[in-house]
């Protein structure tokens, strides 16, 4: 699977009983950071007791599209080097209007759209 670290990422998180209540096809809600030129990129929303993320970070930034990372409720928690992190109120409103039900959550969005989303623990293993 090394040639094709997206496909990886997806079998990741499609092999995790992950669950989302959130709609498909929706446009993000108002969020802070700017277009990109590619049409897909990955939003990770998350938050401080998420517990160890790093395979996780390391399947989404292995993708190869652009990564937004959302922490959301009031602790700060880290992401990876070279990921910038919205915080704060705002973020945590932004994450309530997805109406997420648990953190993590990664949604794969295509352009401004929800094109699909997982929530909750990711224990599947990329080999």
């Amino acid at each position: 699977m090394k040639g094709a670290p997206l496909l990886s990422l997806l079998l990741l998180l499609g092999a995790s009983p992950a669950s989302a209540l959130v709609r498909l096809g929706e446009k993000l809600p108002p969020h802070p950071w700017t277009d990109s030129d590619d049409t897909r990129e990955i939003v990770v929303v998350y938050s401080h007791d998420c517990g160890d993320l790093g395979g996780l970070w390391q399947a989404i930034l292995n993708s190869g599209l652009p990564v937004r990372a959302v922490n959301a409720e009031d602790v700060a928690s880290p992401a990876p080097q070279g990921v910038s992190v919205w915080r704060g109120d705002d973020a945590t409103a932004f994450a309530r209007k997805l109406r997420l039900e648990a953190y993590p959550t990664v949604l794969l969005v295509n352009e401004g759209r929800i094109l699909n989303a997982w929530e909750g623990t990711f224990g599947g293993k990329l080999e």
